[in-house]
């Protein structure tokens, strides 16, 4: 089946409007989403490469960085995942909007509210950053400031994780969030954000075209796509 051409569209929770209880009801349906289909898996793999590598300097602990961390879940797993490597992790989530950063605070251990364009961070003071499901917000040169930023913070690598454009994945959402429970919010936003989504051309051609770094990128389960990349040009 064809890939279909780029969206672009508002998402609901883009809108600083939306009033805060639909907005934390969404990020709930968004968390177990990428439980079940595939987000958090998709960077968990990631960030697997980059214990072991920690590990294998010696280190015992780092630092994470989750820009966009909703409720936090992936930093959640992420510090999970780090005791299995051996390694303590500090994890801190970004959110753009004060209420969603009061609602990401169960899942990330410190939370900033702040805007993924003007990270509010030193040069390379993070180890690891991760980006899930935020960069389809944004079209290609909107995304320049945010890939700069995120390479700018970040002292070992950047994963960037997304959706990868299908039709297939926007009709077994539309079926799934009935029997999930999912808000109208979350199903519309959801759909909207696959088509909005990258294919692994695109999402390598957003990095190296912002960055000057051609990224490692892979499918990953769940029509998901992720980008991994250090701070040397290639």
């Amino acid at each position: 089946m064809f890939t279909p051409a780029r969206r672009r569209g508002t998402e609901y929770l883009d809108d600083p409007s939306l009033d805060s209880a639909i907005a934390t009801r969404s990020l709930q349906d968004v968390a177990r989403a990428n439980l079940l289909f595939g987000g958090r898996r998709a960077v968990l793999a990631e960030l697997a490469g980059y214990f072991l590598a920690a590990r294998a300097r010696g280190e015992t602990s780092l630092v994470l960085l989750d820009v966009g961390t909703g409720l936090g879940d992936i930093p959640r797993a992420a510090r999970a995942l780090a005791v299995r490597h051996g390694l303590q992790l500090h994890t801190i989530g970004l959110e753009i909007s004060p209420p969603l950063s009061l609602a990401a605070m169960p899942g990330a251990e410190q939370c900033v509210c702040g805007d993924a364009r003007m990270l509010p961070f030193a040069d390379q003071s993070v180890d690891v950053i991760t980006c899930s499901q935020v960069l389809h917000h944004f079209d290609t040169q909107e995304a320049v400031p945010l890939l700069r930023e995120l390479t700018r913070v970040a002292r070992a690598g950047v994963i960037v994780s997304d959706l990868r454009r299908s039709w297939i994945a926007v009709g077994l959402l539309w079926i799934a969030s009935f029997p999930l429970g999912f808000h109208p919010v979350s199903r519309h936003d959801g759909m909207l954000s696959i088509l909005r989504g990258f294919t692994a051309p695109e999402l390598a051609h957003a990095v190296h075209h912002a960055v000057g770094v051609r990224p490692a990128v892979q499918h990953r389960l769940g029509w998901r796509v992720t980008a991994r990349w250090s701070r040397t040009p290639t």
